[in-house]
C-alpha cells in the first residue's frame, strides 16, 4: 500500500473496530515521516484537525506489531514518533505577541481548546496503545519533553484553556506517566538516567530569554511548574541554568510576573544547599533582587519577598542572636537592614492588606533577631503600640500577630523593658478595655484578643520583678469590665480575683 492511499484509508469512521492489517502498511517509520510533513505544511485549520483525529483512531485500531516494529532501529524509530509529536505539539501552540511587552486579548485564544483536546486526544491514544511496550521502546522517554510542556501548558487555568481541554491535559499527563512508568512528575524529571529536566529545560530556555518570555504567555507558567518540581539534590547541579530566568522574571514591573520569579527564588533556596548558594556570590545576588522590592507597596508583592528572605537570610549569615565567641559586640548584618526598613514601612503605612502581611511576618523576624531586638526597640515600640489601637476587622489578624511580636520583644529583650513599662502597660489596658467593649468582635475572637495581651502584661510584670501588681491593682472596677477585671486577676492574684467577682 502506497503512503498516498494510506493517508485515504485513514478516513475511517471514528466507530470502525477494524485495525489495518500489518502485511498492507508500509514501513512505519515511512509513514510517520509522511505524517510529520502533512501536519506541518497543511494550511487549512479543519483539514489539520480532521487529519489528527483520524490519526487518534489509527492508533487506537492499528496493529500495535507494526506501530512500534523496530524494522529500521529503535533510534530511527524513536526520532520519528519524536518529530511526530512535536508536529502535533505545534498544532495547538499559542500565538505570539507582536512586542516583548504587550498581551494578547482573550479572544486571540478562542479556538485553542478545541486544538488542544485534539491534540490530547490523538497523544493519548498514542501512549495508551504503547501499554507494556513503552520501556521496551524507549518511546515515552523521548516524546516525554514536548508531551509534558504540552500538557503543562494546556491543565493551567489560563484564558487559553476551558474546563474539557484542562481536563484533557491532566489526563496526558497522567497517561504519559503510566506508559513510562513514572511514579510522579518529579520521578519524571528527576528519575532514571537523571530524567527528562535537561531536555526540558533545553525546549524552555530559549523561550525564556529577556527579548523572547514575554511574547509566549505559557512560557513563564510551564518554566514555574517544572522548577517547582525539583527537589533536593536534583536541582542544585543545574542552579545555572534555572536561576537567571528566575531573577528575570523576579526583576519585572507587573507584580503577578514578579510573584512568580519569587516562588521560583523561594524554591530554589530551600532546595539548595547553602554552600553552593555562598558560591560565586549567588546568594548575594538573589538577596539584592529581593531586596529592593521591600520599597514596593504592593501586599502581594511583599508578602512572599519577606519569607523568602527570612530563608534566605540563613543562608547568608548566622542569626543574630548566635552567641559571639569573642567579646567583640555584635555588629549590625543583613537581618537588621530587612528589618529596619520593614519597621520603616510599617509605621507609616496606612493599606489594611500591607499591614496585614508585615504584622504576620513580624514576629518571625522578631524572633530570629533574639537579643539583637534592642537595636531596634524604640522603633519596634511605636510600630506594635501604634497598630494595637487600630481596629482590624473582622479577624483581627494585624493585632493578634503585633501582640506575638511584642511577647518575643518582652522575652528577649526583657533587661531593657523596665523603662518601658509605663509606656507598654498603659497601651495594653487601653487596649483591653477597647476590646472589651467593642461590640463587633465576636466571644470567641474578643477572648483570644484579651488573653494575648494578658500575656503580654504577665511577661511585662516579670521583667519589673512584680512591680506592676501594685498598679494594677489600683484599676478601680467602675473604670472597666469585669472582663477586664478577670484578665488581669489572673496577674495579680486572689485580691484582683476576689474584686473581679464582687463586680
Amino acid at each position: 500500500m502506497g503512503l498516498s492511499s494510506l493517508f485515504d484509508d485513514l478516513q475511517l469512521s471514528s466507530s470502525s473496530e477494524t485495525p489495518l492489517s500489518s502485511q498492507t502498511l508500509p514501513p512505519i517509520t515511512e509513514f510517520l515521516a509522511e505524517l510529520q510533513k502533512k501536519l506541518l505544511n497543511m494550511l487549512s485549520y479543519s483539514e489539520t484537525l480532521h487529519l489528527i483525529g483520524h490519526v487518534a483512531n489509527l492508533f487506537q485500531t492499528a496493529d500495535p506489531d507494526w506501530l512500534f516494529s523496530p524494522s529500521s532501529g529503535l533510534a530511527e524509530l524513536q526520532v520519528e514518533y519524536n518529530a511526530v509529536v512535536k508536529a502535533l505539539v505545534r498544532v495547538a501552540a499559542l500565538p505570539l505577541c507582536e512586542d516583548d511587552y504587550g498581551s494578547l486579548p482573550a479572544a486571540t485564544y478562542q479556538s485553542i481548546p478545541y486544538q488542544a483536546v485534539t491534540v490530547c486526544s490523538a497523544l493519548t491514544a498514542l501512549l495508551e496503545t504503547l501499554g507494556n511496550r513503552g520501556v521496551q521502546t524507549g518511546i515515552p522517554l523521548t516524546i516525554a519533553p514536548s508531551v509534558l510542556v504540552f500538557a503543562v501548558t494546556h491543565f493551567q487555568d489560563q484564558p487559553w484553556t476551558n474546563s474539557v481541554s484542562r481536563a484533557a491535559a491532566r489526563n496526558l499527563q497522567e497517561v504519559l506517566l503510566r506508559a513510562g512508568g513514572w511514579r510522579d512528575s518529579g520521578h519524571l524529571l528527576t528519575g532514571e538516567n537523571n530524567g527528562v529536566l535537561g531536555k526540558i529545560l533545553d525546549i524552555l530556555q530559549p523561550q525564556m530569554t529577556q527579548t523572547m518570555w514575554q511574547r509566549c504567555e505559557a512560557v513563564k507558567f510551564v518554566y514555574v511548574w517544572i522548577v517547582l518540581q525539583v527537589t533536593q539534590p536534583f536541582l542544585s547541579p543545574l542552579l545555572p541554568r534555572l536561576l537567571p530566568a528566575s531573577l528575570l522574571l523576579t526583576d519585572h514591573y507587573k507584580p503577578e510576573n514578579c510573584i512568580l520569579g519569587v516562588r521560583c527564588l523561594h524554591h530554589i533556596v530551600l532546595n539548595t544547599p547553602a554552600a553552593e548558594l555562598r558560591q560565586w556570590n549567588t546568594a548575594e545576588v538573589v538577596y539584592e533582587a529581593l531586596f529592593k522590592h521591600l520599597y514596593t507597596t504592593d501586599a502581594a508583592v511583599i508578602q512572599p519577598i519577606l519569607w523568602c528572605l527570612l530563608d534566605l537570610l540563613l543562608v547568608l549569615e548566622k542569626p543574630p542572636c548566635t552567641p559571639n565567641p569573642s567579646s567583640s559586640p555584635r555588629k549590625p548584618c543583613r537581618h537588621d537592614d530587612v528589618l529596619r526598613l520593614m519597621l520603616t514601612n510599617m509605621e507609616a503605612e496606612h493599606k489594611v492588606a500591607l499591614r496585614r502581611v508585615y504584622a504576620s511576618a513580624l514576629p518571625l523576624y522578631v524572633d530570629r533577631m533574639g537579643v539583637a531586638i534592642c537595636r531596634h526597640m524604640r522603633r519596634l515600640d511605636r510600630v506594635v503600640l501604634g497598630y494595637l489601637e487600630v481596629r482590624d476587622p473582622s479577624e483581627e489578624r494585624s493585632r493578634l500577630k503585633v501582640l506575638r511580636a511584642l511577647q518575643n520583644m518582652i522575652r528577649f529583650a526583657w533587661p531593657r523593658m523596665t523603662s518601658r513599662a509605663d509606656v507598654v502597660l498603659r497601651s495594653l489596658l487601653k487596649f483591653l478595655l477597647d476590646v472589651s467593649s467593642d461590640s463587633d468582635l465576636d466571644d470567641s475572637l474578643k477572648q483570644r484578643l484579651m488573653s494575648e495581651a494578658t500575656l503580654c502584661i504577665t511577661l511585662m510584670d516579670c521583667c519589673c520583678h512584680g512591680n506592676l501588681q501594685s498598679l494594677l491593682q489600683q484599676v478601680e472596677g467602675s473604670s472597666c469590665s469585669s472582663d477586664v477585671l478577670r484578665c488581669l486577676a489572673t496577674v495579680t492574684g486572689p485580691i484582683r480575683e476576689s474584686r473581679a467577682a464582687v463586680s
